[in-house]
């Protein structure tokens, strides 16, 4: 485990510090924030890809529809099983960028000033 200068003597916080930062505000809107991308954009996916998997499984006739040449329906959205992971990633790097990092950065800083020191906040 390596010392962070960012902490009060460069000392590596202790458990009852984590403790108190957990239970801060500023740690509990972090959590929400990512709460509220994670959950809906995970639900989003599962449910995508359990159509997939369901029409590929029972809409044989559908999936195999030719739409352009040897390409068919099933193809395609297995390809774009791809592009939405990409999307997916892509949207979470700009949600991160933009409200979580931004939020870890207040927690961060509350470590930084001994906030959380002897798992109180002062």
């Amino acid at each position: 485990m390596n010392d962070s200068d960012d902490t009060p003597g460069g000392a590596v916080p202790s458990g009852a510090e984590f403790v108190a930062a957990e239970a801060s505000p500023e740690f509990a809107n972090l959590w929400k924030t990512l709460r509220r991308f994670v959950f809906p954009m995970t639900a989003f996916f599962l449910i995508w890809y359990a159509i997939y998997a369901l029409l590929g499984a029972f809409a044989h006739d559908f999936m195999g529809k030719p739409v352009w040449g040897n390409i068919n329906v099933g193809l395609i959205l297995g390809l774009l099983q791809f592009v939405t992971t990409f999307a997916i990633t892509a949207l979470y790097i700009r949600f991160a960028s933009d409200k979580l990092d931004p939020a870890a950065e207040v927690v961060r800083k509350n470590f930084a000033d001994g906030v959380y020191l002897d798992g109180a906040a002062k």
